[in-house]
């Protein structure tokens, strides 16, 4: 079997995106030199269904990008749900801000922007889901700092996690951190977690006990 064509077949029958959310697309794409960093339809319903799934109401997300992922996730969440996104680069700020305040939605939505590391210690609470999609290197510190955070029977979902199959045989700052994340969840008895093959890989991780 084809690959790519499965991969086709199977995203022709994953649910569409919102006609605000195709409209942000077509203007990263317009605005953008790549956009490779939008999580993808696949990826974004399955982030959707598991907060309708899991009834989370407060989400964290490491990674704005220009805001597809925070946006599908904002959509998901009831209407008292809450999402605090994280983005360091500014260059993508205007064009996120732009679709939150468009939508319906982009009221659960705060974008804070800034280093993550120094950003999440600003944002009391815990968490019932978190999307980590940032920067590769420091996926290992992120999950130190938020997998205390997150409630009991809360969600983790993490992205780019085979990163091209470089992490079978690491050679780069970046795949050994993806790596070295994987073998931290993996270790975790507090956790309990599945990879997945889905376009770039997706760890999901649930929350058994207290760290």
């Amino acid at each position: 079997m084809d690959l790519r064509v499965a991969e086709e077949y199977a995203l022709a029958h994953t649910t569409e995106d919102s006609d605000i959310i195709k409209e942000l697309i077509a203007v990263s794409e317009e605005d953008l030199e790549f956009t490779d960093m939008l999580s993808g339809r696949q990826v974004g319903r399955l982030l959707a269904i598991l907060i309708k799934l899991s009834g989370a109401h407060r989400v964290l997300e490491l990674g704005t990008f220009t805001g597809y992922s925070a946006l599908t996730m904002a959509e998901a969440l009831p209407r008292d749900g809450e999402l605090f996104t994280c983005e360091y680069n500014k260059r993508y700020e205007n064009i996120a801000r732009t679709f939150f305040e468009k939508s319906e939605h982009g009221s659960k939505i705060t974008l804070c922007m800034g280093k993550a590391l120094e950003t999440i210690p600003t944002i009391d609470g815990e968490f019932d889901f978190v999307f980590l999609d940032a920067d590769k290197i420091n996926y290992p510190s992120y999950y130190e700092m938020i997998q205390p955070r997150l409630t009991l029977g809360g969600i983790m979902v993490i992205d780019n996690v085979l990163w091209g199959g470089e992490v079978l045989e690491p050679s780069t700052d970046k795949a050994k951190a993806i790596d070295r994340l994987s073998k931290q969840i993996h270790r975790d008895k507090s956790v309990e977690q599945v990879m997945l093959t889905v376009r770039d890989g997706i760890t999901v991780v649930r929350k058994k006990v207290k760290a």
